[in-house]
């Protein structure tokens, strides 16, 4: 039996052709993953040109993105020698083919680029190519065009295949996704940037307003002081309300210190140890004549026992005075505010309870961020900055402790912190 010549001849033809599908869609699968991998935008694009310049097997390859502010397509990477001069080249979506295939969305072949009247001819001129094909595919994701992806001028002057327009198409959707991460990557490494920028420029509007104000405003308190000490009747009364204006200020600048040592790594504990009853009593007495003002009392239950701590003094001084003056503050006039200490096991807990307006149960986990505030920062009638509660937790967590509130609205609050006990052993950093 002889087989047919021209039977084997198809049979080899078709097995040729197979394979090279094959050997294509093999490759196709290889830069998929190599574009997956790949979120910096610019090499990205290289390797989408240099790919489809390769499956396609012609002279060049190029990628045009929509510049939405312009309303025109832009040259995001080519293949060649002219590559630098393109990057500064635009084409308009009216009148070229990369416009026509950007607002079809279908793939598109030009068999005689100089004599078709959309090939947009400035391009070429400007930088010495001869375009004598085009196949051109959509850039597109969920049916939007992003761009264009063209392969230019087939090897040999061969005829562009249906597979050569398969193999772009496949490799123009993969690429599409690709370079959408890589841009959305990059929008947000911009965005990262910009927020560094702006918390650096805060943290030395900080460190530049409270050292400048200092100065001036010791001098305030100083004198105002002095003046209200001498001055009797309705001078005094003034004077005491110049004295606690600047008292509220020295709060402020003193808030703003404490965070930006705190966002700059200088809040470090310098720990030792001492009697945690002494430390309520003080910042108690510091805190009197702010209560009084308004009629309210600060009363203590502590321990006959030493509740020793080991601790920074300055920090937990810090802590107890933001949560009394958080207390005082929310507190109407004639009120009751009430601080207690406790061990349990391993640790210490301090409690300040006070009579006050108290916190919505919507509002009770958002009280200890930055800034925040629960009443609308135009009609409250409260002041501060809403960060002594947030600043008074965070240094309660660089010992090791924690800090929680418990409120009923109208009926007053609870808040609280632990501090391990003296000879508890310190957390470690994993914990």
């Amino acid at each position: 039996m002889t087989l047919d010549p021209q039977l084997t001849k198809t049979s080899t033809g078709e097995l040729k052709q197979l394979k090279r599908q094959a050997q294509r869609l093999s490759r196709i699968l290889e830069i998929s993953q190599q574009l997956t991998s790949t979120l910096e935008l610019e090499p990205l694009l290289q390797q989408i040109i240099c790919a489809a310049a390769e499956l396609t097997d012609t002279e060049a390859a190029s990628i045009l993105l929509h510049d939405e502010k312009a309303g025109k397509l832009s040259f995001a990477a080519a293949t060649g020698a002219n590559s630098e001069q393109l990057a500064h080249m635009t084409v308009p979506i009216e009148g070229s083919v990369a416009g026509s295939i950007f607002k079809s969305g279908q793939p598109m072949l030009i068999t005689q680029a100089d004599q078709d009247p959309r090939h947009y001819d400035a391009i070429p001129q400007a930088i010495g190519f001869h375009t004598r094909t085009i196949l051109g595919v959509p850039l597109s994701i969920k049916g939007k065009s992003i761009g264009v992806l063209e392969a230019l001028n087939k090897h040999g002057d061969a005829p562009f295949t249906d597979e050569d327009t398969q193999v772009l198409s496949t490799l123009a959707a993969q690429a599409a996704t690709a370079i959408q991460n890589a841009q959305m990557v990059g929008a947000l490494r911009k965005a990262y940037k910009k927020l560094g920028e702006l918390d650096k420029l805060k943290s030395d509007f900080i460190a530049v307003a409270s050292h400048e104000l200092r100065t001036p405003l010791a001098l305030v308190l100083g004198y105002a002081t002095m003046l209200k000490e001498d001055a009797g009747g309705a001078a005094a009364e003034k004077l005491d309300v110049v004295v606690q204006s600047a008292l509220h200020l020295r709060g402020l600048i003193e808030d703003m210190v404490n965070l930006r040592q705190m966002e700059t790594g200088k809040t470090a504990p310098q720990r030792s140890t001492f009697k945690l009853q002494e430390l309520i009593q003080g910042v108690c007495a510091d805190c009197d004549d702010l209560a009084t003002a308004k009629g309210q009392t600060i009363s203590f239950q502590l321990p006959s026992e030493p509740l020793n701590v080991n601790a920074d003094r300055t920090q937990i001084t810090i802590v107890l005075n933001n949560l009394l003056t958080n207390a005082i503050k929310f507190t109407p006039d004639g009120g009751r505010i009430s601080v207690q200490a406790e061990s349990r096991g391993n640790d210490v807990r301090v409690s300040v309870i006070d009579s006050g307006i108290g916190v919505p149960a919507a509002e009770l986990e958002r009280i200890f961020e930055r800034f925040y505030q629960v009443e609308p920062h135009l009609t409250r009638r409260h002041g501060g900055m809403g960060l002594g509660l947030s600043i008074a937790k965070e240094l309660v967590e660089l010992h090791s402790g924690r800090m929680w509130a418990e409120s009923v609205e109208g009926r007053g609050s609870r808040f609280a912190f632990t501090l391990p006990a003296e000879g508890t052993p310190p957390a470690s950093a994993d914990e």
